[in-house]
């Protein structure tokens, strides 16, 4: 039986480059996301009409970083001066709340990563254990980004 999921060639999807998340502090949130361990890549402005074609939107001009994890996953934080970016529901939307809600990363010490977290103004949400694989918590960074942490038990 073939699985109707795989793709078609062998020449597909490589792998996932970065997210995109956009932003209004710019500056707060790359912190945020440095003091938890990604390097910053590159920060650049873009802008003209070669850009908004792109993203269809017209008279773009935005500043974006390029945050890396040591494996090399990109996180892209894009504030954008015009058009200005446009906000639905409240900033500590709950994580039931549709759409991309929360990021990810595997730790290897989760006590640390959250007192050192939460020492940078981070907040918080709740912690488990999950059966013997997992102690996972979530955090709320600035602009209520949710941020998911995983330490696989030994």
């Amino acid at each position: 039986m073939t699985n109707p999921f795989k793709p078609k060639t062998a020449k597909s999807l490589k792998r996932m480059d970065n997210v995109l998340i956009v932003v209004e502090d710019l500056v707060a949130v790359k912190a945020f996301f440095l003091e938890l361990g990604l390097t910053l890549e590159g920060e650049t402005t873009v802008e003209g009409p070669m850009v908004g074609q792109l993203i269809g939107l017209t008279d773009v001009r935005a500043t974006l970083a390029m945050l890396r994890t040591p494996d090399g996953q990109g996180v892209e934080l894009d504030k954008f001066h015009t058009p200005h970016a446009v906000r639905f529901g409240p900033v500590d939307a709950p994580v039931n709340t549709l759409g991309i809600r929360r990021l990810m990363f595997t730790v290897d010490d989760l006590d640390a990563v959250v007192a050192h977290m939460l020492a940078h103004g981070a907040k918080l949400i709740g912690e488990m254990k999950y059966e013997e694989s997992y102690r996972l918590a979530y955090l709320r960074g600035p602009e209520g980004i949710i941020v998911g942490l995983a330490e696989q038990l030994k």
